[in-house]
């Protein structure tokens, strides 16, 4: 939005002479009459009044104006334009997620990989300036989304996540080690997995420690999460009749192992007892890695006193003309 602003300020304390001069002129011109006294004026009113009479003073009129303009001129009106420039630098940020079979535990409600989908789902919608990738493991690994910038491909991915997708198991090295690979190449100023999962390695050919070696040496920060209770879970089973029903098993997840390869690779491991926590936990993430914004504003300034002169030079002439025209005799 353009605004106007004076760089010489002071001068427009000139303009205190304007009324001073309208003074002086009523002044003057009642001094300047003559009088004569007659018995009877009746006569004079019925005379027809020249225009010039009622115009007479447009010639000052005129050059106050322009005296004005000249002053406001001097103080060097600007209007300004500010330009803003945004650099967004993203963080490219690939989840890792556990599809194995006791993710449909229920001890998150509904269960483990529910909530996990939705409370992941919210913190894509929360980060719009970042790539993102999805790596899916269980027994095995895939890839489920490359980085993009594509996010409403990312939630409908997310969304589709089920388990039995894949050879059930719990590959933690597996899926680590993919979502390195999606990051290794990656010139963002920083990468970073979140791995969630709710048991312990127990599948696989990659060790998950060699794993965490692994991005170290490219510069990626993981940050793991526990998804479960603690002790025992309910866990829904089929029944002779076709029903569901629950039972508790034991919650099998390697704290150590995830501490170790958070700690490794400069993440932090998170431990989520419930959905709320796991929230909470995604929080915590989303405020320690930032996209850096940075915005540059530009001010631009443009002269606007030359029309004021030009003008002012219009009236000037215009009074003159007048003055020595059709206003001569009046004015003299």
């Amino acid at each position: 939005m353009n605004s106007i602003e004076f760089a010489s300020p002071y001068f427009l304390l000139g303009l205190i002479i304007i009324p001073l001069l309208i003074l002086w002129y009523i002044l003057s011109r009642n001094k300047q009459q003559a009088y004569v006294r007659f018995s009877d004026t009746g006569f004079f009113s019925e005379l027809p009044k020249s225009w010039k009479s009622y115009l007479r003073h447009i010639v000052f009129v005129l050059e106050i104006c322009a005296l004005a303009l000249f002053i406001i001129a001097l103080a060097r009106p600007q209007s300004s334009s500010k330009n803003k420039e945004v650099n967004v630098e993203g963080i490219d940020i690939v989840l890792a997620m556990d599809i194995s079979s006791s993710m449909l535990a229920a001890d998150l409600k509904p269960d483990r990989l529910e909530a996990a989908k939705s409370v992941a789902s919210e913190f894509v919608k929360g980060r719009p300036n970042d790539r993102m990738g999805l790596v899916v493991f269980s027994g095995e690994t895939f890839t489920q989304v490359p980085l993009t910038t594509d996010h409403g491909m990312m939630l409908n991915m997310l969304q589709d996540m089920k388990c039995g997708m894949l050879e059930d198991g719990t590959a933690i090295g597996d899926g680590l080690a993919s979502a390195i690979s999606r990051l290794k190449d990656s010139e963002a100023i920083s990468k970073v997995v979140i791995l969630l999962t709710d048991g312990d390695n127990n599948a696989g050919s990659i060790d998950p420690s060699t794993a965490a070696e692994m991005a170290k040496l490219f510069g990626i920060r993981v940050y793991t999460i526990g998804a479960g209770t603690r002790g025992t879970a309910p866990y829904p089973t089929q029944t002779p009749f076709g029903g569901i029903q629950y039972q508790q098993v034991p919650v099998t997840i390697n704290d150590e192992l995830l501490q170790q390869i958070a700690t490794e690779t400069g993440g932090k491991y998170f431990r989520a007892e419930s959905k709320e926590k796991l929230e909470q936990i995604y929080a915590e993430i989303d405020k320690m890695e930032r996209s850096k914004i940075q915005v540059n504003e530009f001010k631009r300034l443009h002269e606007e006193f030359y029309p004021l002169v030009k003008l002012g030079l219009f009236l000037l002439l215009l009074s003159f003309i007048l003055k020595n025209t059709i206003f001569k005799s009046i004015t003299e």
